[in-house]
């Protein structure tokens, strides 16, 4: 079985023009597009993102990630003027502290200051790895409004524009804070959209999976079975793994992250588990989906573990020449972009 191409990560790779990455988001979710993909013959359909309901029948279980994006992005500047960029991932133990990604860590030793604007400063306290600091705030008894004045939204590093609203890169139902980027396939909805489904008869829950920022990092290997996912931290209710168990119709996840969850607590066909873990699933072709029968998803870049998982639902080849056919009609990619729907 090694010497299948389906195992190497290079065979998951397509051309993607630059201009079709999506820069900004739409003023309207419910304006992207929704390309169908029928999982056994292969056939597309070019359809606009509310003609999901077409496809949907009353007795579809829909399930999303409700995660909420706590991480912010800050520009600052070191002593001698060098530019510090910093992704803060959460906060630390004590008052004004924070977990953060620096870029150039090297340059923040113990004791460093960072300058911010608004006046703001913020003083290195621990070392924790060759990237991650922690950092406290100055003692301004307006720091959280200064800081809340210069944060940034942390964007994928794919998009090159920045933004201060975080809004759009949050879903209508996101709850649980801890994650470092969007569940993004979750953008399209809007909280009427989503009562348009109920009333159709859909069922509409929810797991949670924190999005960590390693989700943006290049595979290094290149023989898939050899390739140790990060660990993610993911919940599911006992009420949800019940309705699932007793659940008769289709289950669509809109996510990979949900995708990730489901089948990490899938015990056998169609029965799930309960609980909170640490998921490294991966899942490429030749893996057997347990509880998932479809999948709502965005465009994503190739050779990632995001399009091999999509590959073991539809195919690569499918999945390919659907992406081929994306292209073409000029859909918008990835985390901004339009919306596939696997079917």
């Amino acid at each position: 079985m090694n010497d299948l191409k389906e195992n190497y990560l290079s065979y998951y790779d397509y051309e993607l023009p630059e201009e079709l990455i999506a820069q900004t988001a739409l003023k309207n979710r419910l304006d992207s597009r929704l390309l169908y993909l029928d999982k056994n013959t292969g056939e597309t359909k070019d359809n606009t993102f509310p003609s999901l309901l077409n496809y949907l029948r009353p007795d579809d279980l829909i399930i999303m990630n409700n995660t909420h994006v706590s991480a912010f992005h800050l520009n600052g500047k070191r002593e001698t003027g060098g530019k510090i960029s910093l992704l803060v991932l959460s906060p630390s133990t004590h008052p004004r502290s924070f977990l953060a990604m620096a870029k150039p860590a090297k340059k923040l030793c113990l004791g460093s200051i960072i300058y911010f604007e608004n006046n703001l400063t913020a003083r290195v306290t621990n070392i924790i790895d060759e990237s991650h600091r922690v950092i406290e705030f100055d003692e301004s008894p307006d720091w959280q409004s200064h800081l809340d004045k210069i944060k940034l939204v942390p964007l994928p590093p794919y998009i090159k524009t920045e933004m201060k609203n975080d809004s759009r890169y949050q879903t209508v139902y996101s709850k649980h804070e801890g994650s470092a980027a969007a569940p993004t396939a979750g953008l399209h909805f809007t909280e009427e959209f989503i009562n348009r489904i109920k009333e159709k008869g859909c069922g509409i829950d929810f797991i949670n999976l924190n999005v960590g920022i390693d989700t943006f990092r290049p595979i290094q290997e290149e023989f898939l079975p050899n390739i140790k996912m990060h660990g993610e931290t993911c919940t599911i209710s006992e009420d949800l793994a019940d309705k699932i168990n007793h659940h008769t119709g289709r289950i669509i996840a809109v996510g990979t992250t949900t995708v990730r969850t489901l089948e990490s607590f899938a015990i056998q066909n169609k029965k799930i588990d309960y609980g909170k873990k640490t998921t490294q699933t991966f899942i490429y072709p030749g893996y057997q989906f347990k509880i998932v029968n479809g999948i709502i998803t965005n465009f994503h870049l190739p050779k990632t573990t995001m399009l091999c998982m999509i590959s073991a639902m539809a195919s690569r080849d499918k999945v390919l020449q659907a992406y081929k056919v994306a292209v073409t009609k000029k859909y918008r990619f990835l985390s901004f972009g339009d919306s596939m729907l696997i079917l």
